[in-house]
């Protein structure tokens, strides 16, 4: 046996003992659910896209459930540049008149979220695992209304309120369809959901992608919910990752400033989903390869747990 042979075997080894340590998380997650919110800019990447959609069928040939919802807000901004429109922000939340909700509606249901489900369709074919294309629009699936945010004026202290335009919250999410394609006993589909609703008066507005995967995972009574992010957890005051806390303890390091920036509304989206019915919500960093694999099946896994 030459050294590249035994090279060989000695991975095959290491592949089968890493499989047999797996095998009490795989039971712990057989047949439950599991929504994945994958976004940022690591989304337009082909060899990532790739990587992320191989994992998802994993998941699925693991006796998981996954279910994608994704956001696409690096790829709305591009389309706008190019048309030469202007985008701008109120507390992260972009203000969307009617011209820019038609082009982000394009980009979020069309382009983004049928590559994603394409991917996943492609790396399941063998096992004929299919990626289904969605938004909040089919079957009713998100009720929304439209968004309301207030800003204080500097010099006078009065607050006024603030028109975002076409972006609004869920008020109720109608899991059925999603249900049913994951129930399926004859086909495994894996629903892939764009983050956009609907108004009870039948307008269509633009949802932030983190609260849409919150309310799904609520109204599926989610195992876990993944958010997947561009850092790899919650860190305390010293810059190391924190490996799981309460609902309570989240909200203290809002309130004591450990919490900062963009991780404000993404723990602020996990105790919300937690309180919703989720048994636990994970933040993590989507850029490391396998890091859903690591976290649902490791003992130490890959990110920060927030639960009851």
């Amino acid at each position: 046996m030459d050294e590249s042979e035994r090279q060989s075997e000695e991975r095959g080894w290491a592949t089968a003992k890493t499989l047999a340590e797996a095998l009490p998380y795989i039971q712990v997650y057989d047949r439950e659910t599991v929504v994945i919110k994958y976004g940022g800019h690591a989304m337009g990447e082909v060899a990532v896209a790739k990587q992320f959609a191989a994992d998802v069928v994993l998941l699925k040939l693991m006796g998981v459930n996954p279910v994608v919802v994704h956001g696409g807000g690096p790829q709305i901004s591009a389309m706008l540049d190019k048309a030469g429109v202007r985008s701008s922000f109120i507390d992260g939340l972009r203000v969307t008149d009617k011209d820019t909700m038609a082009m982000a509606e394009m980009v979020l249901s069309g382009a983004v979220n049928k590559e994603i489900a394409h991917w996943i369709t492609v790396a399941g074919r063998e096992a004929d695992v299919r990626g289904v294309g969605l938004s909040g629009k089919d079957a009713g699936l998100l009720t929304v209304e439209k968004t309301t945010r207030t800003k204080r004026d500097p010099d006078s202290l009065i607050e006024h309120e603030v028109d975002l335009g076409f972006v609004g919250e869920p008020t109720k999410v109608d899991p059925k369809l999603i249900a049913g394609l994951i129930a399926s006993e004859t086909e495994d589909w894996v629903p892939v959901i764009a983050p956009i609703g609907v108004s009870e008066d039948g307008l269509t507005y633009n949802v932030n992608a983190d609260t849409v995967a919150g309310a799904i995972a609520g109204s599926l009574n989610a195992k876990r919910m993944l958010l997947l992010t561009d850092v790899k957890g919650v860190l305390d005051k010293t810059g190391a990752i924190i490996r799981q806390m309460t609902v309570a303890e989240a909200q203290a390091l809002i309130d004591d400033g450990t919490a900062s920036g963009g991780m404000i509304p993404k723990l602020e989206t996990a105790m919300a989903a937690v309180r919703a019915g989720v048994e636990a919500v994970v933040i993590l960093d989507g850029r490391r390869p396998h890091a859903m694999l690591v976290e649902l099946f490791t003992e130490y896994g890959a990110g920060t747990l927030v639960k009851a």
